[in-house]
């Protein structure tokens, strides 16, 4: 992206130069041989080009940076002074000595330089206003490229960031499952470890991405979904739904998984009462639909624990609004001791945000 912005920088500076060249011939010629306005042409071109030259890219560039406009105005009007000068004296030892009009003595070459100054002023202040202003056109675009580009990184941060905290979460809750079934039941804990490593070969190869197959993330959530029913077994009813999935959509990785362990984490525990958790998950036309549904109670402080959990579902938001702002629907309600979670959001076509 940088060498291609470079190369047409330095095109359209060439171009802007052959046209000036070429302006200042022309209009050198109607009142001078060709010779003359050749030298002239020379000349001028190549005095303005080094003076504006380094007033654009040494001066403009350090003023943008150091917030210093107003010593660059000044810069600038000295600028337009002296190429004033300068094209005064190629006016005036050029064009007017070879017609054989200058004066020998200095003295009276002095209102010469000074008509030449005089009338050279518009130009130089054209000159000089129109290199500055293509410089700090240019500067201007570069400054916003670069605000972008730390935009990006500072979302990606971020994302590294929120992804990071579900990781180890995930890991440590699975393990003290397993922790728990080895004392009695060591085949359960054995075809746990075996979800348990299918969660880990996911998360470590493919977490790392910025969006993965919608079907290997809902294939993660399936794994999730059977430990946990193994884990409470009768004491839990679990119905789950999953829709078959466009497998050319992609989603951000881990973005459900909050949901899921919130559901199983706060599900009423009450004795005397089943709890329950019910999953659906389906792709249509490019927005996938997810519903999840648990039963809690009061006692067990629901609102309470989440709100102090500092990962859930703040952490879940969060990502939507960074990854899918304005393409997602994301309702919770709770009622009649029956928390409900209610995502949409349009999935991706590329592997590629």
């Amino acid at each position: 992206m940088t060498k291609p912005f470079i190369l047409r920088e330095y095109i359209f500076i060439t171009i802007f130069w052959l046209v000036f060249a070429a302006a200042v011939y022309i209009n050198l010629q109607a009142t001078s041989d060709k010779v003359s306005s050749v030298f002239q042409t020379i000349a001028l071109v190549i005095s303005s080009f080094f003076l504006t030259r380094f007033l654009t890219t040494r001066l403009l560039p350090k003023a943008l940076r150091l917030k210093k406009m107003k010593l660059f105005l000044i810069h600038v009007t000295v600028s337009i002074l002296l190429l004033s000068f300068i094209y005064s004296l190629i006016f005036t030892y050029i064009e007017i000595n070879s017609k054989n009009q200058l004066p020998a003595k200095f003295t009276d070459q002095l209102p010469f330089l000074w008509q030449g100054f005089y009338l050279a002023l518009p130009a130089s202040f054209l000159i000089n206003g129109s290199t500055c202003g293509i410089k700090f056109y240019q500067e201007h675009g570069r400054i916003e490229r670069d605000h972008i580009l730390l935009q990006q990184a500072h979302l990606e941060n971020q994302l590294k960031l929120l992804q990071d905290q579900i990781n180890p979460h995930v890991v440590f809750n699975i393990l003290n499952h397993i922790h728990i079934l080895m004392r009695n039941d060591t085949q359960l804990a054995d075809y746990l470890l075996l979800k348990f490593s299918d969660i880990l070969r996911y998360q470590l190869y493919h977490c790392n991405q910025n969006l993965v197959p919608l079907n290997k993330d809902i294939e993660h959530l399936q794994n999730l979904v059977e430990v946990e029913k193994l884990r409470w077994g009768n004491e839990l009813e679990v119905q789950s739904d999953w829709k078959a999935v466009n497998t050319a959509s992609f989603i951000a990785p881990l973005l459900l998984v909050p949901f899921i362990e919130n559901a199983f984490k706060y599900v009423c525990r009450l004795p005397g009462h089943k709890g329950y958790v019910r999953i659906s998950c389906a792709e249509k036309d490019g927005f996938l639909l997810f519903f999840i549904e648990n039963s809690y109670s009061d006692v067990a402080g629901y609102k309470k624990k989440e709100g102090a959990s500092g990962i859930g579902l703040q952490n879940v938001k969060k990502r939507l609004k960074l990854q899918y702002s304005g393409i997602h629907d994301l309702k919770i309600e709770t009622e009649n001791n029956v928390y409900k979670v209610n995502l949409t959001l349009k999935l991706s076509d590329t592997d590629e945000q």
